[in-house]
């Protein structure tokens, strides 16, 4: 059976939002580590980069992000402690908030869209 090119995109996108949160955490962890330097993924790119709404009207209101799956990447920070650490908390928590955000929007829209296709098929649940 062929899964549907939305199931795939969303499944992509999930994996890379928990990766993400690992790295994230990692960063977290390392925060008082001498010379740590905080990584982050690489953005999606192709089918499954996004997975978002389609804004019709110049009113709407659209996303702040919009992440995607890849190798970890160093980030050279802004910021950088005098011990050669460039993990800055309030990024890492404010970016692992957003990846779970994320996340739960691409497992809310795969879970409707299973429903619509059982309603399609006429299956309960």
């Amino acid at each position: 059976m062929v899964e549907p090119p939305l199931f795939a995109a969303l499944k992509t996108k999930m994996r890379w939002h928990e990766v993400r949160q690992g790295v994230l955490a990692e960063n977290v962890a390392n925060a008082q580590t001498p010379n740590f330097r905080a990584s982050d993924l690489k953005p999606l790119e192709g089918p499954g980069a996004t997975a978002a709404v389609a804004t019709t009207d110049a009113r709407h209101m659209t996303l702040a992000s919009n992440p995607a799956p890849g190798r970890a990447r160093t980030v050279d920070g802004f910021e950088r402690t005098p011990d050669g650490n460039t993990v800055v908390l309030e990024e890492q928590m404010m970016k692992a908030a957003q990846n779970q955000m994320d996340h739960q929007m691409a497992a809310m829209l795969y879970q409707k869209s299973v429903g619509l296709l059982r309603t399609a098929l006429g299956r309960r649940g």
